[in-house]
């Protein structure tokens, strides 16, 4: 069935909309050749000198002749981003956290992507079962990266058992396949106690380090377990001894990996150093930020932006103001958010901040990242508590693009029940800092947040 690439959107001073391109137009071909999905879409775009047929909503054909600069976009976006049907993941990994989910919730928190085309474009991960050779073979041909792989396990037979999939093992090839053609990689290791963790750890990551520095770099994160796991493989979680141990041997391989090849390849992510109560490491060691949204040195980056911004912030911001402001987070980053909170509260002049601990009840208290949290919990946890002038809340903690929590309620709904004034505030330190003395509005923001991310994705 062929898909029609409807248009949603056109921006304005774009190609598209000086050629009068509208929303509900349909795109049909570029260059004669009809367009599959995003991937065609992107690489056809990439000529400086196009041909675009487009079909208009009064059944109207257009071909347009476009000459521009090699790279530049159209400023279309589709109905469907993908320009094709999502591709749903047919495993059932003994650690997915879309499996932990109560039931009742609305249907798309239960759908499982395992799309290389969000791999591409949203920086999903994929475990590569779900691809057929020409999948792999089109990536190749369109020079697309990086793709972003969850790996878990180079053992194959454990691979199958961890992906509870057959076929987990043998699709691994795919990655030598991407690694001979160039395509950057990265890859993800989700930990799971006594399954990949100790000595076959050690084996991944070092088979990994073969496909280095095509594949740039690779991230170690634990398990999330919720109190929804009836039925499912019995998984531990991990305690501060454990942490110590994943950060001693990545810690330990980052150093002689970076006197190989000048990278530090493999990166633990921010919850292992705050489970093993230790310092994160300094910004050097992260390679660049390589996988800052899997969780990888938000931390550290916050901090070092907190610093900064507090240290060029002036006492007397308030500008005589006495206000009090509450900041809500997860259990995670709670300590290092209060410190932040209580260095600021002690600099400027007329600012008391209250900062609140959530424990995620709905979820379970092993879940304890900002962007699971729910309005049940805020509600239930906040009610009673002095919010002051504002109560500043993290932005991934709402569904993307929408003021909607987990739990289905919305941000109105939350600020009319707790009689709230409720900010949503940037990922920044100096965004942390205008929240804090007001300098940002009411508006939602689109740059995330400045608490903890541990990003919601199929892992």
């Amino acid at each position: 069935m062929t898909i029609e690439h409807v248009i949603k959107e056109v921006s304005e001073d774009s190609i598209a909309y000086e050629l009068e391109i509208e929303p509900g137009d349909v795109l049909l071909k570029i260059n004669d050749k009809e367009i599959e999905d995003v991937f065609d879409y992107q690489y056809l775009v990439e000529d400086s000198y196009i041909e675009v047929l487009v079909r208009k909503k009064d059944g109207e054909e257009w071909l347009l002749e476009i000459d521009k600069d090699p790279d530049e976009d159209l400023g279309i976006v589709f109905e469907n981003g993908l320009m094709g049907d999502y591709k749903s993941c047919t495993n059932k990994c003994m650690f997915c956290f879309i499996d932990q989910m109560p039931k009742g919730m609305r249907d798309t928190l239960y759908f499982k992507d395992d799309d290389s085309r969000l791999s591409f474009l949203q920086g999903n991960y994929i475990t590569l079962t779900n691809m057929q050779d020409r999948d792999i073979d089109r990536i190749i041909k369109y020079n697309l990266g990086p793709i972003n792989i969850s790996v878990h396990t180079t053992n194959e037979s454990l691979r199958c058992k961890m992906l509870n999939n057959r076929f987990a093992g043998e699709s691994l090839r795919k990655i030598k396949k991407l690694y001979d053609e160039g395509i950057e990689m990265n890859g993800q290791i989700v930990l799971c106690k006594g399954v990949n963790d100790g000595e076959e750890l050690k084996k991944t990551i070092n088979d990994l380090f073969e496909y280095a520095p095509v594949m740039r770099s690779v991230s170690v994160v634990p398990s999330g377990l919720t109190k929804y796991r009836d039925g499912l493989y019995h998984l531990e979680p991990f305690n501060k001894e454990d942490a110590c141990e994943v950060i001693d041997m990545i810690e330990e391989f980052q150093r002689k990996f970076y006197e190989k090849m000048d990278i530090h390849f493999v990166q633990a992510s921010d919850e292992w150093y705050i489970l093993a109560e230790r310092d994160f490491p300094k910004e050097e060691r992260y390679d660049g930020y390589i996988q800052l949204e899997n969780g990888v040195g938000m931390m550290r980056l916050l901090w070092d932006e907190f610093t900064e911004a507090l240290e060029n912030t002036d006492a007397d911001v308030m500008n005589g103001r006495k206000e009090t402001v509450s900041i809500a987070t997860g259990v995670l980053a709670y300590d290092m958010i209060k410190e932040m909170s209580d260095r600021t509260e002690k600099k400027i002049k007329g600012l008391k901040i209250n900062c609140y601990k959530i424990i995620n009840n709905f979820f379970g208290e092993h879940i304890t990242v900002s962007g699971l949290i729910t309005a049940t919990d805020l509600y239930d946890q906040l009610k009673d508590k002095e919010l002051g002038n504002r109560l500043l809340l993290p932005d991934n903690i709402l569904r993307s693009g929408e003021d909607v929590f987990l739990d289905d309620y919305t941000l109105d709904d939350l600020r009319e029940k707790l009689g709230a004034n409720i900010i949503i505030s940037k990922n920044s330190g100096q965004g942390f800092i205008d929240a804090v003395t007001g300098k940002e509005n009411n508006d939602r923001t689109d740059n995330g947040n400045f608490v903890y991310i541990d990003a919601y994705k199929e892992q």
